[in-house]
């Protein structure tokens, strides 16, 4: 009953322990009046025997399925980390790295599995200042933006994603750090272009101010040079080319300005979704509902940036 636990089900256990119950009856006879309670109590032994074997089985595959899903889970997940472009890592409540994955030791110019045993606070002193789960509750899951620094000295800026959470080793903290040092350029060099395009603006508002003021003066020169009480002053004369100079100067700085930037093809559906990134959050808090019709199909058209 033992060995047909193992492998049939709960209605053949029961006619194997009625079959067995059989057996015993004939070959082994009792007196009448003890033949059914003895076969009673065979019976259910032998049922009993057979379903705790049962039992016993399927709870071994089950933990036997559990260990192989938790291994093949574990194998998955340090591929991940391995394999990940943003830098990971696990630290002790007082900082000691103990376990980096390539991206990390690539983010801070170390050499490979040089990093676990040395202290974060070296690379990224922030992370380094975080309290531990035994110091504070709950624990933290949150972000922050940060510099860092290499191994050579060089600092970078990181966005830093971390969590602290308890073991039965102590406290941990797990980090995973991404370099920004190229957005903060490309927010730097778009923060000169609108200053520059901002600069352009106001250039050509200037000089199509003194374009005008140019353009009235030598009208007066014009008059006066009519009357002819002034022909022939060196000072009047050059009083005209002074104005004239001027007003080719604003002329030549307002085509500049506004032909510094050339058209170029520009993508509708992109622009709108940077609107509606920027509108939504808005709208939320004003309890204005968006609702957004863009076709699919929308045509390249020609912009200019200003």
């Amino acid at each position: 009953m033992v060995l047909m636990g193992t492998v049939f089900g709960w209605w053949q256990l029961i006619l194997g322990a009625m079959f067995c119950t059989f057996l015993s009856d004939r070959l082994d006879p009792f007196p009448m009046d003890m033949e059914i309670p003895r076969d009673i109590l065979i019976f259910l032994v032998l049922t009993i025997t057979g379903f705790l074997a049962r039992d016993l089985a399927r709870s071994f595959r089950r933990v036997e399925k559990e260990v192989v899903a938790r291994r093949a889970a574990e194998e998955q997940l340090e591929f991940l980390i391995q394999s990940s472009p943003a830098a990971v890592l696990t630290m002790t409540a007082d900082g000691e790295i103990l376990l980096a994955n390539p991206a990390a030791h690539r983010l801070f110019g170390a050499g490979a599995s040089s990093l676990p045993g040395k202290r974060i606070a070296r690379y990224v002193p922030a992370l380094g200042s975080v309290p531990s789960v035994g110091h504070s509750t709950p624990n933290f899951r949150t972000e922050m933006q940060t510099r860092g620094q290499r191994e050579n000295g060089e600092v970078f800026l990181t966005d830093v994603f971390f969590s602290t959470y308890s073991t039965a080793a102590g406290p941990r903290l797990a980090a995973l750090l991404v370099d920004a040092s190229e957005q903060l350029r490309e927010r730097e060099e778009t923060s000169l272009q609108q200053l520059l395009a901002g600069s352009r603006i106001l250039v050509a508002a200037v000089s199509h101010e003194v374009r005008n003021v140019c353009g009235a003066i030598g009208m007066m020169h014009e008059n006066l040079a009519r009357n002819g009480a002034l022909t022939g002053d060196k000072d009047f004369e050059a009083l005209g080319s002074l104005v004239e100079t001027l007003s080719k100067i604003a002329s030549l700085e307002l085509k500049q300005s506004t032909n510094t930037s050339e058209p170029a093809r520009v993508d509708l559906r992109e622009v709108l979704a940077d609107l509606r990134i920027v509108l939504e959050p808005y709208c939320e808090e004003s309890e204005i509902e968006l609702r957004w019709e863009i076709p699919p199909d929308l045509p390249l058209v020609a912009g200019r940036s200003s």
